[in-house]
């Protein structure tokens, strides 16, 4: 069986020009990045997004609480885009771009897998076109200039026990966590405590993702809050007098990326938030552009429902007036025995009763999904381990709910194995989305964090740490009531503990700490011991990629 950068290497890419001329763009729309990679050019963006062109259809895949190795979501996705272009329909897929972390370290890359991947798979997982490398530096530029200031005799009066902003590395690295810096003499600047997070954490990775245009990234970047002065004030980066040289660093970044999938559907790729720490949607530039260029947009949200897909509804949709009109729920057969108790070595055994006691996880998420009047199908995406028995079982579950599933095999069979799922799909959209936000913005903080606690994570209440109340008081008193709320937590389950499989309930939902997005446009609350900055396993991926000599990468998946 070959594995999936073999399978990425035998294809033949078209000239990316040929791949944007099948969505209207001409040669000078794009700016290459060798023969088949390129971004879309700032002023064909502006006049794509300016144009009174009618949006096309906004298709939302997601998926259940997922095992540690993932479910295949951007598999089905690519395949999704695939199948509906083999149905005649004009599609681009928009995604996020894949962090080193996790490429080195133990999910993977993010361009799918088997024959529904996006390529050149290498290039894509590994810098791509250095767009996550200038949010690293134009963060850690912002955190250099802020200590100067300091060091210069700190005009802004600026406590430095108050700073919140910290450095950032397209890494997993936990050594970096909690550092102290300036240590030695004063020339070194001033002793303190700091650390890092992962670059896709970023504030500025959230901000880029959530900006228009350069004007509106300007002003976002302003109005980003990074300490306090001595007697209590906000200290915002408009007034370090460093936002044009952070724009300006970000310049090539806020492109979104051209690329193709294996069967030369056309995909926009661009910005990487994690979606168990940050928002975890592609950029607002990316699926604005091609909704005017598409009639059909699939994307996607990170990790589970409970996590990508409702941020995707309450942050990214509301900050840019977007509407999906369907959702499709990734589920698999061997998560779902997960859930229903069985150990990971054991998820290739046939087990029906697990199944059932499982079931509960996609329930959960299918009733969650219902929850914001968009239509919802689920997407059983087969394992090769799989028995159709245990297929009709899911299908059989999922019916009673009055829900559809179908079974999808992108991975071994690409476009053609996911034609049934984009058939119902198709029909799907002919049905009215009653999308709405799960609450108000002039709803409380804090009751917007337990709106969330409750309706999505089945939590029977949230307790707020001393230290988070005190910040909402804060945060509220300055103006920042307003904003929505992104929960940072595990990934691992619906709840804040990763031990909690399956449907959790009624329990409480223990929030440590807030932290201010003001830039993003959020305020973030880090449920239970969730990290910015994870770890890498005891076998790191990175110990099985290798190059030869002629240039050719091996291992990567």
């Amino acid at each position: 069986m070959l594995s999936d950068i073999e399978i990425s290497q035998q294809n033949k890419l078209s000239p990316i020009s040929e791949i944007a001329a099948s969505i209207g763009l001409s040669e000078d729309d794009i700016e290459l990045y060798g023969k088949y990679k390129a971004k879309i050019s700032y002023e064909k963006l502006q006049e794509i997004t300016a144009s009174g062109a009618k949006d096309g259809k906004l298709i939302l895949v997601t998926a259940i609480t997922p095992t540690p190795a993932g479910e295949g979501k951007s598999t089905v996705s690519i395949g999704l885009g695939d199948a509906l272009r083999r149905l005649g329909k004009k599609v681009i897929i928009a995604l996020r771009e894949p962090s080193l972390g996790p490429c080195f370290g133990r999910k993977g890359g993010a361009t799918g897998g088997g024959y529904s991947q996006i390529v050149p798979m290498e290039d894509i997982n590994l810098h791509f076109t250095g767009d996550i490398h200038a949010i690293s530096i134009a963060n850690n530029l912002l955190a250099s200039l802020l200590d100067n200031h300091i060091y210069q005799g700190n005009k802004l009066n600026i406590n430095p026990q108050t700073i919140s902003w910290r450095r950032c590395v397209d890494l997993n690295d936990r050594v970096l966590r909690d550092i102290t810096i300036g240590q030695g003499s004063r020339i070194n600047g001033i002793e303190r405590p700091d650390g890092f997070d992962i670059s896709v954490a970023s504030e500025i990775m959230a901000t880029l993702c959530l900006a228009r245009d350069i004007a509106e990234l300007k002003e976002m970047l302003g109005n980003i809050v990074v300490a306090q002065t001595f007697d209590g004030q906000f200290v915002r980066v408009s007034e370090l007098g460093c936002v044009g040289a952070l724009a300006a660093v970000l310049k090539e970044a806020i492109k979104p990326n051209l690329v193709q999938t294996l069967e030369k559907t056309p995909a926009l790729v661009h910005g990487g938030p994690f979606a168990n720490i940050a928002h975890g949607c592609n950029s607002l530039m990316a699926t604005r552009t091609a909704l005017k260029l598409a009639d059909y947009v699939v994307t996607e949200a990170g990790f589970g429902a409970d996590l990508g897909a409702e941020k995707f509804m309450n942050i990214k949709c509301r900050k840019g007036e977007i509407t999906p009109s369907t959702v499709v729920i990734v589920a698999t057969v061997r998560a779902l025995k997960m859930h229903g108790g069985v150990p990971l070595d054991k998820l290739g055994e046939q087990n029906f009763a697990a199944l059932e006691q499982g079931f509960a996880n996609l329930r959960v998420h299918i009733e969650n999904m219902r929850k914001f009047g968009v239509p919802v199908i689920v997407a059983l995406n087969r394992f090769s381990s799989d028995t159709e028995a245990e297929l009709q079982q899911i299908v059989a579950q999922t019916e009673k709910m009055g829900i559809m599933a179908v079974v999808t095999e992108g991975w071994a069979k690409g476009g053609e194995g996911v034609l049934s799922l984009a058939e119902k799909v198709d029909e799907l959209l002919e049905q009215t989305s009653d999308f709405k936000t799960l609450y108000p913005n002039e709803m409380p903080l804090a009751e917007k964090i337990e709106t969330i606690a409750t309706k999505i994570y089945r939590a029977s209440a949230v307790d707020f740490s001393d230290d988070a109340k005190r910040k909402i008081k804060q945060y509220e008193r300055e103006g920042y009531g307003r904003l929505p709320v992104c929960i940072a937590k595990t990934q691992n389950s619906i709840s804040h503990d990763k031990k909690r499989l399956g449907a959790p309930s009624d329990y409480v939902l223990p929030i440590r700490d807030v932290r201010l997005s003001a830039g993003a446009g959020f305020v973030v609350a880090f449920a239970g011991d969730i990290l910015t900055m994870p770890g890498l396993p005891k076998i790191p991926a990175a110990e099985n990629i290798d190059i030869d000599d002629n240039a050719v990468i091996s291992g990567l998946f």
